[in-house]
């Protein structure tokens, strides 16, 4: 686990945006597994200039979203369909049948989760993940608790999730209670996974999930065991590491061949 510190949001969303388009470069059938909420818009705008200003192609990509609402419709302004076309899909050269996110409205979920799995095993399997982190260690909506061997499945949403998602919508008891989400299993079986996180209010839990103790109370916490995971956050977000020294000095004297 590679753990960089960044000052600002802005500078982790460069890194991150550099190591995609490093993938995409040598790779342009490249799998993709995205995530929405607020962490990762910063992250999706370097992409959009990559792709305008510096000719980053997605036309051969192939994406797999992490989660969607159960009852929502793709066109509602709250799901992550709609999130993922105005943020990043509707602003570079994917195709839309290349970009896959579970139906939240399908007659019969637990065989959109099967057809999901198997969709992903089918593409080869993801390159490389991008995630946030809960407030409570969740990734994907993988809640604590959640079997850090599960795969993509019906989730209910913890009261907190539900607090933190509320913002998002117009009333919190419009908020769905449950959702469809990759398991953390799922995720683990990702090639390269890229956590981000921002601000004071997630330097709790990133030190719990970076340092703490693995267990499925922090499902987060699983991806220390994972053999290529870079944690990009913030300064506030890294500010309660109890290593944040060594971790800075580990990144400023990378060898050449690394950095």
């Amino acid at each position: 686990m590679e753990i960089i510190i960044r000052p600002t949001p802005e500078e982790c969303a460069s890194i991150g945006g550099r190591i995609i388009a490093n993938l995409i470069n040598g790779k342009p059938n490249a799998v993709l597994g995205l995530a929405t909420g607020s962490t990762p818009i910063p992250l999706y705008s370097e992409l959009i200039r990559l792709h305008k200003e510096e000719g980053l192609s997605f036309s051969e990509v192939t994406s797999f979203n992490l989660d969607e609402y159960i009852g929502l419709s793709g066109e509602h302004p709250c799901s992550y369909q709609f999130f993922m076309d105005e943020e990043l899909f509707g602003k570079i050269d994917i195709k839309s049948n290349s970009a896959h996110i579970p139906n939240g409205e399908a007659q019969d979920i637990q065989s959109e989760c099967l057809q999901y799995e198997q969709a992903i095993r089918s593409s080869g399997g993801i390159d490389l993940q991008v995630l946030g982190i809960g407030s409570d260690g969740h990734i994907g909506f993988n809640e604590p608790g959640s079997s850090l061997g599960s795969r993509t499945r019906i989730k209910t949403l913890t009261g907190e999730t539900i607090e933190d998602n509320a913002r998002f919508f117009d009333n919190p008891d419009q908020v769905p209670r449950h959702c469809i989400t990759m398991g953390v299993g799922t995720i683990m079986d990702s090639e390269t996974v890229l956590l981000f996180a921002f601000g004071e209010g997630k330097a709790d839990i990133i030190s719990k999930a970076v340092e703490g103790p693995v267990s499925a109370m922090v499902p987060a916490s699983i991806l220390q065991l994972h053999p290529n995971v870079k944690v990009i956050v913030d300064e506030a977000a890294g500010s309660k590491l109890a290593n944040i020294s060594y971790y800075k000095e580990v990144y400023e004297n990378k060898p050449d061949w690394q950095a």
